[in-house]
């Protein structure tokens, strides 16, 4: 070989080895790239809430050394992995996709009503709470003519996704169509702007859509509502059964209750799948046009996770949480070594330390463009994280009167505590 070819390949090796070492690499799965070849691609652009590389199709992650490679068979048509208490973004699939989120919506309805109804309001169910129930949802088993606290509807909403509690629920909140303009105000203020809702209980319906982004934003948000810790983290409670009349001249029979279980199979298990080790809720879903949807929040060694995995494409048993399961092992892996790929924005009442409603945001287009893989190198930036540039913006027009408040909001929203998020599941 002449010296000059020894001399140009040289200069191509010394060039490419930071790229290569850069790249992050995914595990090879041939299985999965089948079932990601056979999904409907995601828009070319999305939503840039929460960072740039956010809003980009395909796998969004910083890898380097020592970082571990993400897992195989991740088939979602959307996922992400997040830090529930900072919102720092690990890794990301399609975050911004809008899909249908079915049950998984259920989050927004309780992160929206549970603070207006007393848990021990009781309620007596009449045929018109039930009337716009849809065809073939999931029930928990709620009766007319019967009387319910709003703390036995939590139950059955969050442990049997019951669209009948739903409903009542909503019927208590003003009815319906108010409980859904409710939600979509409350998701604009999360700056959950994918999520669109029609039905409360996340029925399927047309135009009826959230992301993995924003139902992970939803649930930090739920999290930090104590109500609905305990509610998202209850593994079985007995539910209250028929009021039966008493007969005439007669006592009324006492009540009845049957048990429910969580439909959370990370939460409770299901054949060939084991709870998962620190698991402490959120929310399943699974409706025809949805698939299987989820939002799971999972603690281990002082680290929160929260990760979101939609419409999973895998033929395996319970694919949707054996993709949460591996995407959470990653996570707890990877925390503290790979740098975020952007941030959970904070509620946009709480501004974003720019002076600014939403930096970047954009409404996501329909399904279409190119999918692919792209995935963040070493040198990209993913979106900052909320900065004292507030601190100085609120000093500066109100004087120092402001700054001990501008400091409290600053540390308040830029790590969100999740108190006694696990105690309640010792043993997970």
């Amino acid at each position: 070989m002449s010296a000059l070819k020894k001399t140009v390949l040289t200069v191509l090796a010394a060039a490419l080895l930071p790229v290569l070492t850069a790249a992050p690499v995914l595990a090879d799965d041939a299985d999965a790239d089948k079932a990601q070849d056979k999904q409907p691609k995601p828009p070319a652009a999305m939503s840039t809430v929460g960072g740039t590389l956010l809003g980009k199709p395909g796998t969004q992650v910083n890898l380097a050394p020592g970082v571990p490679v993400l897992p195989k068979k991740l088939t979602g048509r959307s996922w992400i992995v997040a830090d529930a208490e900072s919102g720092d973004v690990l890794a990301s699939h399609n975050a911004h996709w809008r899909l249908p989120p079915a049950s998984t919506l259920k989050m927004l309805f309780a992160d929206t009503v549970l603070p207006v109804l007393p848990k021990d309001q009781s309620h007596k169910v009449t045929t018109a709470d039930l009337a716009g129930v849809g065809e073939g949802s999931s029930l928990v088993g709620v009766k007319e003519e019967s009387t319910y606290t709003v703390h036995d509807l939590w139950m059955g909403v969050f442990l049997r996704s019951g669209n009948d509690a739903v409903h009542v629920l909503s019927e208590m909140n003003g009815g319906v169509r108010k409980t859904v303009a409710d939600m979509n105000k409350h998701a604009k203020e999360l700056r959950a702007l994918d999520t669109h809702v029609v039905s409360p209980d996340g029925y399927d319906e047309k135009g009826q859509v959230s992301s993995a982004y924003d139902l992970t934003l939803i649930a930090r948000s739920g999290l930090q509502k104590k109500d609905f810790r305990e509610y998202s983290s209850t593994v079985r409670v007995q539910f209250p059964g028929e009021e039966k009349k008493a007969k005439k001249g007669k006592k009324a029979p006492k009540r009845e209750t049957f048990e429910i279980q969580n439909t959370n199979r990370l939460l409770t298990g299901d054949a060939g799948l084991d709870p998962y080790k620190g698991i402490a809720g959120v929310k399943n879903g699974n409706t025809t046009n949805a698939g299987s949807t989820f939002t799971g929040v999972a603690e281990r060694d002082g680290k929160v996770l929260l990760v979101t995995v939609m419409n999973p494409s895998g033929e395996e048993s319970l694919a949707v949480y054996q993709e949460t399961a591996r995407l959470m092992d990653w996570g707890f892996t990877a925390a503290g070594k790979v740098k975020p790929i952007g941030e959970l924005v904070k509620p946009g009442s709480a501004g974003d330390g720019t002076g600014k409603e939403a930096v970047g945001d954009k409404e996501s287009g329909e399904a279409g463009g190119d999918g692919g893989t792209d995935q963040a190198g070493l040198g990209d930036k993913a979106s900052a994280s909320s900065g004292s540039s507030g601190m100085g913006i609120a000093v500066a027009i109100t004087g120092g009167a402001l700054l001990l408040l501008a400091a409290a909001v600053f540390l308040v929203n830029r790590r969100w505590p999740l108190p006694d998020l696990v105690k309640r599941l010792p043993g997970r």
